[in-house]
């Protein structure tokens, strides 16, 4: 872990987000409305943190999470879809440590101090990782239909170079492992005159034995009447990657080396029709 000042990198950003208030950011689009949430590190107890664990079965949660951090897309007649901490952390393994090495005695350890640890009397995924794709947004009466497709987003029209409306980056959660590592999971969006992208990003890393990153996709051209969602788990142990050390610590260099373990392409189909041209479509930025 690097060091200025005397103090942690990862300190000092734990301070400064525990004193920051929460912000939005909201773009409309059309029809489409987007907000970002971008909050303070749920703090080490009272009632919001009780709140937050009782709705987990996991014994411990990660060193940094955004509780009220979200990213949120949705259409003016409420479906629509999210991404927020709460849910990516059901789906984290509450009953299996899937990472059996040392640095989990370490995670333990770092950990002694907390009234939290003294209550784990099972194993769990410590390293945090998650499968989540997103949360649905809408009702029975209007569902967002999702299915497996053979239709792939296509990266090359997303390569072309258009006016950039709205970008969002949120963080959701992050762990460092008792420095064996790092676990974090954020998400990002931009929004261009054509559609929109969504990026979600796990990133795992525990030195000297495995970097996994989980990526999902989320794109939708203005006027057609579904998104592409694609959902990608790769991984490599150190053993196998052959490439310069300083590549590991960078999830957007590194997850092209990885060994691809698990694909799922999907469709979700809207439940109205948006053949909407853009000379109807409003802008409006609330800050």
């Amino acid at each position: 872990m690097y060091k200025t000042s005397g103090k942690s990198v990862s300190s000092n950003r734990m301070a400064a987000a525990l004193r920051a208030q929460p912000k939005t950011d909201q773009y409309q689009f059309g029809p489409w409305t987007f907000t970002a949430v971008k909050g303070h590190i749920l703090k080490s107890e009272g009632a919001d943190r009780q709140q937050f664990e009782s709705s987990l079965a996991l014994p411990q949660v990660p060193e940094m999470v955004f509780a009220d951090n979200v990213l949120r897309v949705q259409h003016e007649h409420g479906f629509g879809f999210e991404f927020n901490p709460l849910d990516a952390l059901k789906r984290v393994d509450a009953e299996h440590d899937l990472m059996k090495v040392a640095g989990s005695d370490a995670w333990l350890k770092a950990r002694s101090d907390s009234e939290h640890i003294h209550h784990v009397v099972r194993p769990f995924d410590w390293t945090f990782s998650t499968d989540y794709t997103g949360t649905l947004l809408g009702s029975d009466a209007v569902p967002i239909l999702v299915s497996e497709n053979a239709e792939r987003i296509d990266i090359e029209k997303l390569k072309v170079k258009e006016k950039i409306l709205f970008y969002a980056d949120v963080l959701l959660y992050e762990d460092e492992l008792a420095d064996n590592g790092c676990s974090s999971l954020n998400v990002k969006i931009r929004v261009m005159p054509s559609g929109f992208f969504v990026l979600q990003r796990f990133y795992m890393r525990v030195d000297d034995v495995i970097i996994r990153v989980n990526d999902t996709r989320v794109y939708h051209e203005f006027g057609n009447t579904f998104c592409l969602r694609e959902y990608a788990s790769r991984e490599s142990t150190f053993a196998e990657l052959m490439v310069p050390p300083h590549l590991y610590t960078d999830p957007n260099e590194i997850s092209a080396y990885l060994k691809l373990k698990h694909e799922r392409i999907e469709r979700m189909d809207l439940p109205i029709i948006l053949d909407l041209p853009v000379s109807m479509a409003t802008e409006n930025m609330v800050e």
